[in-house]
C-alpha cells in the first residue's frame, strides 16, 4: 500500500501491533526527548496521516479497563490540538456492533506517569481529559507543525482508581521494550509493592488483548480512508 500511516506508541509492544502494509510504527520508548527525537528523523512528506496508538490510564472514572478511546483532542498542559472527526467517525463505525465499549473525549500527554488516583483526579480537573498517556501530544504536535491528519485510538489499561506501583512508572526501556532489570531493582527496593505490580501486569494483559482485537477490527490502515 502506497499511504504510510505514522503509528506512534510507548511500548514496542504496541508498535508491533500497530504494525502492517502502509503503516509506520514508532515506538517512543517513555521518554520525551527519546520520542521527539526519533520523530524528527522522520520524514513528514512520505505521511498521509499520523495516529496515536496503544494503552492509556483513565481519568475518567467512568472508563473500564479494556475500553477504547477515541481522541476528540489532544491536551498538553495550556496547549490544546484539534483530532480529526472523520477518523473518529471511521473507528467508530469498524468497532461499532463488535460488543467494544468506544468512548470520545480528550486525552491528556503527559512527559511523567500518573500512578496514583489523586494524581489523575487533579489532571482531569486541570484538563478535562478522559484519558492520558505519554505520547499523544507529541504525535499531534509533529502532526499540526506538518500539516498532517492525525488522530489517537487508544485502550484502557488502569483505571481512574487503579493504584500503579513505583516500578510501572520505570518499566520502559528507550527502545520501547520492557525494562525488566529495572523492575527488578525497583522491587527489590520496594518489596511491598508486588500485589500492586502484578494486578498492573494482569489489567495490561486484558488491554493488551483488547488492542490486538481492535487492531484486527481496524484492519488495513488502521480503517483509515485516506
Amino acid at each position: 500500500m502506497t499511504p504510510v500511516v505514522l503509528a506512534v506508541t510507548g511500548l514496542a509492544k504496541e508498535a508491533r501491533i500497530a504494525a502492517g502494509p502502509g503503516i509506520l510504527p514508532l515506538a517512543g520508548g517513555g521518554l520525551r526527548t527519546g520520542l521527539e527525537r526519533r520523530l524528527a528523523a522522520v520524514d513528514p512528506s512520505a505521511l498521509r496521516a499520523v495516529v496515536s496508538f496503544g494503552i492509556a490510564g483513565a481519568l475518567e472514572p467512568g472508563l473500564r479497563l479494556g475500553d477504547v478511546v477515541l481522541a476528540t483532542a489532544i491536551v498538553d498542559g495550556n496547549r490544546r490540538y484539534p483530532a480529526s472527526p472523520e477518523f473518529r467517525k471511521l473507528w467508530a463505525e469498524r468497532l461499532g456492533g463488535e460488543a467494544i465499549a468506544v468512548a470520545e473525549c480528550a486525552i491528556a500527554g503527559v512527559d511523567e506517569p500518573v500512578l496514583a488516583p489523586d494524581a489523575k483526579a487533579a489532571l482531569r480537573a486541570r484538563s478535562g481529559a478522559g484519558a492520558v498517556d505519554m505520547e499523544s501530544h507529541l504525535a499531534a504536535d509533529f502532526a499540526a507543525r506538518h500539516g498532517l491528519p492525525f488522530g489517537a485510538v487508544r485502550v484502557v489499561s488502569d483505571r481512574a482508581d487503579r493504584v500503579l506501583p513505583p516500578a510501572a512508572g520505570i518499566a520502559m526501556r528507550p527502545d520501547g521494550s520492557v525494562d525488566v532489570l529495572g523492575v527488578m531493582r525497583s522491587v527489590a527496593r520496594d518489596p511491598g509493592q508486588i500485589p500492586a505490580l502484578a494486578a498492573t501486569a494482569r489489567d495490561a494483559a486484558v488491554a493488551f488483548r483488547a488492542l490486538r482485537r481492535v487492531r484486527g477490527l481496524l484492519g488495513d490502515l488502521l480503517g483509515l480512508e485516506l
